[in-house]
């Protein structure tokens, strides 16, 4: 099918490259061909209107309307922003299309990398150069071990500890209930975590809460859920888990502890009630924890012999993760950038044909042939039916905000340091949406995010940009 999760593993390993173009290009011409199913009129048309409907409320475009309520606070910052990720992004991409390049000629290919080869030629380099097996990392990752170095972290970081209660009533009899105390063994709230896949349950991983915290008619505690779809214990084999998912399991327990370390008069600001573009770092920043090489070796143990993770497949795993960051940044930022050039329109601004706009914006940034964006205008359902209008550049926001946040604790030699703890609860999971995010995270940080972390970790160099 054309969808993305069959594209991309047929991009990557079909030997066929007229079939990788002809998957590639179908893919990419999707909702504008000219039949029924052609959004390029439609979404023209909900640009103009909503220009028309901004200027109607006092704003000069939608992105200027949408943004007055999220952190980011304006299209121009938006815009500087991207482009401060823009060139180191794009150097880099250009860097790994040479790369690639390479990689044709030694396969005997006699032909210019194209973007339905990237996928292909990134994947023989990433096997050859890494080595990484996936399987091979799995036994360090039983799902017990990760869960219970989640818990460490929130202990070392807030004092806290959480503790299973078998007499909480469960809807299955795979989901388990933890009471959260502080040292002292005063209430917190309830954690339940329901870890594993069943026919009436939809896929993915995702953190509710049933009961938001509230003060104003006497202390109300939270109940919260991490919900996840990690492989189910096989006979005797355990629940293991890919890297990937032992990250997701600290990101969505993240979310948890924004929700049930919430300190708020009223239930509408609390937890994970904040704006668009900050939900997602006090998940994000837990992520850190689960792959720093000293917390690492606590938790990740292999399940037969208890033998902590290997330097060797600690240093595959960093390497690994910056492999190829030159194509994601760049991809992801183009349809970000295109995202800011439709809801920067004024109203009257004709964009024209959806396909010619888009053009011209992409060339007008200089991305080079052999990448598209992630996602072309026909069918960036995101931004014209779902609701990030504006706001699709949110996702590596967040992950600057991360990035720059644990920075912090690297600088103090110390990454469970107690003063940034204390400010990282303080300001950030127990304040909820009662002040301004930037201020929240500048009483943690003790200043405004810079984006030179991000940078760092994607193998990107640095910009020394805010």
């Amino acid at each position: 099918t054309l969808h993305r999760s069959s594209i991309t593993p047929f991009l990557q390993f079909a030997d066929n490259r007229a079939l990788r173009e002809k998957i590639y290009r179908a893919y990419v011409s999707r909702a504008s061909q000219g039949n029924s199913a052609d959004n390029r009129d439609t979404l023209r048309e909900i640009a103009m209107l909503r220009a028309e409907r901004a200027a109607t409320l006092g704003y000069a475009s939608h992105a200027e309307w949408v943004l007055e309520d999220r952190m980011a606070g304006t299209p121009d910052r938006v815009d500087q922003f991207l482009r401060d990720l823009w060139k180191p992004g794009l150097q880099r991409a250009a860097e790994e299309a040479e790369i690639l390049q390479a990689a044709i000629r030694e396969d005997g290919g006699d032909f210019d990398l194209m973007p339905w080869d990237w996928w292909y030629y990134a994947e023989k380099v990433r096997r050859s150069r890494y080595d990484l097996d996936a399987e091979a990392v799995k036994p360090y990752f039983q799902l017990e071990n990760v869960r219970d170095g989640a818990f460490e972290v929130a202990n070392r970081l807030f004092g806290i500890q959480f503790i299973e209660r078998g007499d909480i009533p469960t809807w299955h009899e795979d989901v388990t209930a933890f009471e959260v105390q502080e040292a002292d063994g005063t209430h917190i709230g309830v954690l339940y975590l329901d870890y594993f896949p069943r026919e009436s349950k939809r896929g993915g991983a995702w953190m509710n809460t049933f009961r938001r915290q509230s003060t104003v008619d006497g202390r109300v505690t939270p109940v919260a859920l991490n919900a996840c779809n990690f492989p189910r214990p096989a006979g005797d084999l355990p629940s293991l888990l890919a890297f990937s998912e032992a990250e997701t399991l600290f990101h969505e327990f993240g979310h948890g502890l924004h929700g049930l370390l919430s300190d708020v008069r009223y239930e509408s600001l609390s937890g994970t009630n904040v704006q668009w573009d900050f939900v997602e770092f006090p998940a994000q920043i837990l992520e850190h924890w689960a792959a720093d090489p000293s917390m690492m070796k606590r938790y990740a143990r292999h399940y037969e012999t208890d033998e902590p993770i290997p330097d060797e497949l600690i240093e595959k795993l960093k390497a690994a993760g910056k492999f190829n960051q030159g194509f994601a940044t760049t991809e992801y930022l183009a349809a970000s950038l295109l995202d800011m050039a439709w809801h920067n329109l004024e109203q009257g601004d004709d964009p024209g044909e959806a396909l010619a706009f888009e053009e011209k914006t992409l060339d007008g940034l200089g991305l080079i042939p052999e990448i598209g964006p992630r996602y072309r205008s026909p069918y960036f359902a995101h931004v014209f039916s779902g609701g990030y209008s504006a706001g699709y550049y949110s996702y590596i926001w967040a992950e600057v905000l991360d990035a720059d946040g644990f920075d912090a604790f690297k600088e103090s030699g110390d990454i469970f340091d107690a003063e940034l703890a204390r400010r990282l609860r303080e300001h950030v999971y127990a304040s909820g949406n009662t002040a301004d995010p930037m201020d929240l995270y500048v009483r943690f940080r003790g200043r405004e995010p810079t984006v030179d972390a991000l940078l760092r970790n994607r193998g990107l160099g640095t910009a020394s940009a805010p």
